[in-house]
């Protein structure tokens, strides 16, 4: 049913070791370590590991860990402050003479971080405030190696461009949102209450799941990965006033649920809207075609989304319609996507596919497009399953290795290029086709195939009277 609510080697935190010459920061007890591996630490002491030095730079999968995580305690504009003030005293950038071979070799592991940080969470440098950081920085390097300019300004355009490939994209989606708001139809007379319909759009299944894919990636793409930690930001027990974020920065991620809902809805239209049982149970078998290859492709998300729209109360009622489907297939896919065992099915196929992604040729093989809703509810349980901080006050890093495991492998996943050739005609459709509300849907079903019980007559004739103004 319908839901509420750069390398790969940077999202691997399980293979991530920390550094070892770390005892003296175990002495100060700052960093904790148990076979090897970082548990826990105050967050001075994290912030302190993160900071590179002449001859020490962070592990990737540490960047993107505490950069993933620190959100939670500290807000990026701070965290950026509180870095470049240490790099500042550590590097001794305030001295009137600046000790040249030393910041030659500071110079690039800042700017390496600086660069890891813009690439893997832009949306942090929409802040002005972020940006004047780098500014200040580079000032502060810039006079010991003319190259510093030139990185720190290919640093920015790169940004900058990044940006406003993103605002665009959001922008697009506000534009569809506005566009498909007056179109949830409650219902007319049928049909030509919704002019066109998805098989004059596209008959081929092969195509509209190729499609469909196209839609999932695009909206994927402007997902942050932080704003899988912005959606369950709680109040920092050390911080008795607010959270981090006020306003949590979620719009993205909501925006993929609604599009998750939208399809659902689509689906369900499509297939209540034709006046005659075999053009409806065309229809069924239809999308049940574009399901079963939305899988083959590794679109767990469509398959999902189809599957629960053709569940919809209104659409499984139809027992006329579906005795005229040939149902096995469609049975196959549901098993697949049966929520038993924590959908130990769907997590089987899932790793599957992850498994094909990984030894990929081509973008075709690379698909993982996981089951949104699920994914969230994952982060939601390991979220509040373990505390941010243990009760010594210390940052449970453990808990945010498991969740930079969750949410790294999702980033890798949604920088697939789609190998589809785009049809711009049915993404319009996709995205723009009036869609019937609930009740809607329920009057579509009843006057397609009668009510069967006094409950069901009651309902029917409620919903002519409100919507059609019959009795």
């Amino acid at each position: 049913m319908p839901q509420t609510l750069s390398s790969t080697s940077m999202f691997t935190p399980c293979s991530f070791s920390p550094h070892l010459h770390s005892s003296k920061e175990d002495e100060q007890g700052g960093l904790i370590f148990q076979d090897g591996n970082l548990t826990s630490a105050s967050l001075d002491a994290l912030i302190q590991h993160l900071i590179p030095t002449t001859d020490y730079y962070p592990e990737k999968a540490y960047i993107f860990t505490f950069l993933l995580s620190s959100r939670l305690f500290i807000e990026p504009h701070e965290l950026l402050s509180r870095v470049c003030h240490k790099c500042i005293e550590q590097q001794r950038l305030d001295d009137p003479v600046l000790d040249k071979a030393r910041i030659r070799k500071f110079g690039p592991k800042i700017l390496q971080l600086l660069t890891e940080w813009t690439e893997t969470f832009p949306y942090d440098f929409q802040e002005e405030r972020m940006i004047g950081h780098l500014k200040d920085m580079i000032h502060r390097i810039a006079p010991c190696d003319e190259a510093y300019w030139k990185k720190m300004n290919q640093l920015l355009q790169t940004l900058n461009q990044k940006l406003a490939t993103l605002s665009h994209g959001q922008e697009g989606i506000v534009k569809i949102n506005a566009a498909v708001s007056d179109k949830l139809v409650a219902f007319k007379s049928k049909p030509p209450s919704i002019q066109r319909e998805i098989l004059s759009v596209c008959s081929d299944p092969y195509t509209l799941a190729q499609q469909l894919t196209h839609v999932e990636l695009e909206r994927l793409s402007h997902i942050g990965p932080e704003e899988f930690v912005q959606a369950f930001v709680h109040k920092d027990p050390l911080d008795g006033t607010k959270p981090c974020f006020s306003d949590q920065k979620t719009s993205n991620l909501e925006a993929y649920v609604k599009w998750f809902n939208r399809l659902c809805y689509l689906v369900a239209t499509e297939i209540c809207m034709p006046a005659k049982k075999k053009q409806r149970a065309q229809v069924i078998e239809f999308f049940i075609d574009v399901a079963r290859e939305c899988f083959n492709i590794g679109n767990f998300n469509s398959l999902m989304a189809i599957i629960s729209g053709m569940n919809m109360s209104p659409v499984s009622r139809l027992k006329k319609t579906w005795s005229k489907v040939k149902t096995a297939k469609f049975f196959i896919l549901e098993h697949q996507m049966d929520p038993t065992g924590n959908f130990y099915n769907y997590r089987t196929a899932l790793r599957g596919a992850a498994h094909r992604s990984l030894t990929a040729h081509s973008n075709r093989e690379k698909i993982v497009i996981p089951f949104f809703s699920l994914l969230i509810k994952d982060i939601y349980f390991l979220n509040e399953g373990c505390a941010n901080r243990l009760p010594n006050g210390h940052v449970n890093f453990e808990k945010f290795l498991e969740l930079a495991k969750q949410v790294g492998e999702f980033i890798t996943w949604k920088q697939v290029e789609c190998p589809f050739e785009q049809d711009a005609n049915i993404i319009h459709y996709l995205h723009t086709a009036p869609i019937f509300t609930e009740d809607g849907l329920y009057l579509a079903s009843y006057e397609s195939e009668s009510p069967e019980n006094q409950t069901e007559k009651d309902r029917w004739k409620s919903l002519r009277s409100t919507i059609l103004g019959k009795t």
